[in-house]
């Protein structure tokens, strides 16, 4: 496939992936156009860049330009119905259409991809990787799935480096269209059972993903997964783990952290790799989650040369992505955090994280399930977790994709939480709901447009204190 088109029509312009990717092709100057469900920051910060991105999904909208079927390329994400009009024009008319992942495949062939596969972990993981390479001399470029907040984007670009940093995304089995040069797997949870049907197949999906790492590459695989690798001829096997004194057996993983303090501003270990040990790595998040973050991010930078004292440095400096434990309010006497958790290991690890930044305040969680089909596999789970809180208020289910199934909602989920002091609300009535009651920590969940709450939530809970 040619990526060397002069149009590329984007349907699905606002998700993540693909903001990143429209990004790409207007700093390599391509018109660009396309559609999205609803107008949001992302869709007109691509306008003020240059894209044309409309929100009705009507052929009439499609800019002449891109109707010159020999040099458009359209670009499509898995969230697009088949019905969709704009995607039927461009089918029945001949045009070539890609998804989002095949065209990311075709722009890394030529460049040394390090991939982040995995349930959990990749956005924080391939972002600190990205980070530690870029204030670096190695470099990079990097395609991610959040926004770095050192850089205020999701695109890093590199006139220099050959390095490519990917988010690896398992649904619709994307990351098989990927050639990792690197390749690193987090963690290998049941999710999308929608695509893959049972967990076995879940995994067969990532155990295909490391066959496709080039020969004389690397996998870096967290210590306990359990899967069992497919690699080519001369690729590398690595593990890795977090804190060393939390791993049970014998035998130690190739990277990994020790002599790990946490204080309630910031996290500091000792990075061992096997031949050499970096004293006093600091974290400026106190998220216990992040220290077996940073160390697969620790030692894809060092396996590509990056000194000790860069990734001290840069380590250092790397304050987070948005939306991933995203601190809004931290005073003595209210905490306000956002984050995307939206897996049910996701929710469990990110509330025992503040159940051990504030051990004796009360918890209460925000949720807001993410698609049907999700909900519908793992409600006993997400109760489970949320059930570690001590109080729980649900919001609807946000669809994204999805059609309703039938008697699966955000009830299911309530039904089966084990604690007294739980509500479900709809998205707008939440404000006035916690308007009415002094919160102390209170940590908002979810995938959806929950963070559009935010600022107003901010505002209920900062009112409350007068």
């Amino acid at each position: 496939m040619k990526i060397n088109w002069t149009n590329i029509y984007f349907i699905g312009a606002g998700g993540i992936g693909m903001s990143s990717l429209i990004q790409y092709f207007l700093a390599n100057r391509k018109n660009i156009s396309g559609y999205d469900k609803v107008e949001s920051v992302f869709t007109r910060q691509l306008n003020d860049l240059g894209a044309s991105i409309h929100y009705d999904d009507n052929v009439n909208l499609i800019p002449k330009l891109f109707k010159d079927k020999e040099n458009t390329l359209v670009v499509i994400t898995p969230a697009i119905p088949y019905d969709h009009s704009e995607w039927t024009f461009f089918r029945n008319a001949g045009f070539n259409i890609v998804k989002r992942a095949q065209l990311l495949g075709e722009i890394t062939k030529n460049k040394k991809g390090i991939c982040i596969a995995g349930t959990h972990g990749k956005t924080t993981t391939s972002s600190m990787i990205a980070h530690l390479l870029k204030q670096s001399s190695a470099g990079c470029n990097a395609f991610l799935g959040g926004i770095l907040k050192n850089y205020n984007n999701n695109l890093l670009l590199s006139d220099t480096s050959d390095l490519i940093v990917i988010e690896a995304d398992e649904y619709d089995r994307s990351f098989h269209w990927l050639s990792p040069f690197m390749a690193v797997i987090t963690s290998v949870d049941s999710d999308h059972l929608d695509v893959y049907g049972t967990e076995k197949s879940y995994k067969e999906a990532f155990e295909h993903f490391t066959f496709l790492i080039r020969r004389g590459g690397v996998l870096l695989m967290r210590e306990g997964i359990d899967i069992a690798p497919s690699l080519q001829e001369g690729v590398q096997h690595y593990s890795y783990s977090g804190d060393i004194s939390k791993i049970r057996g014998k035998n130690k993983p190739d990277f990994y952290a020790q002599n790990v303090r946490i204080n309630s501003e910031e996290i500091h270990f000792d990075f061992v790799a096997p031949n050499t040990v970096i004293k006093d790595i600091q974290l400026n998040e106190p998220i216990e989650i992040n220290i077996v973050n940073s160390v697969a991010a620790l030692a894809v930078a060092l396996l590509n040369s990056v000194t000790s004292e860069e990734l001290k440095q840069a380590m250092a400096s790397f304050i987070g992505v948005k939306r991933r434990f995203d601190f809004h309010i931290k005073t003595d006497d209210l905490v306000l955090i956002d984050d995307y958790a939206h897996h049910p290991q996701e929710l469990k690890s990110s509330i025992k994280s503040v159940r051990t930044l504030y051990p004796n305040r009360r918890l209460a969680v925000i949720f807001q399930p993410h698609l049907y089909s999700r909900t519908n596999d793992f409600y006993k789970e997400f109760a489970q977790s949320l059930s570690l809180a001590d109080e729980v208020i649900l919001l609807p289910i946000y669809p994204a994709r999805e059609k309703p199934i039938p008697n699966v909602s955000s009830q299911i989920i309530l039904d089966s939480l084990t604690i007294s002091s739980k509500q479900l609300v709809n998205y707008d009535e939440l404000i006035s709901s916690v308007a009415k009651q002094k919160m102390d920590v209170v940590l908002v969940i979810g995938a959806g447009d929950i963070e559009l709450l935010i600022e107003p939530l901010k505002k209920a809970l900062l009112a409350c204190r007068w």
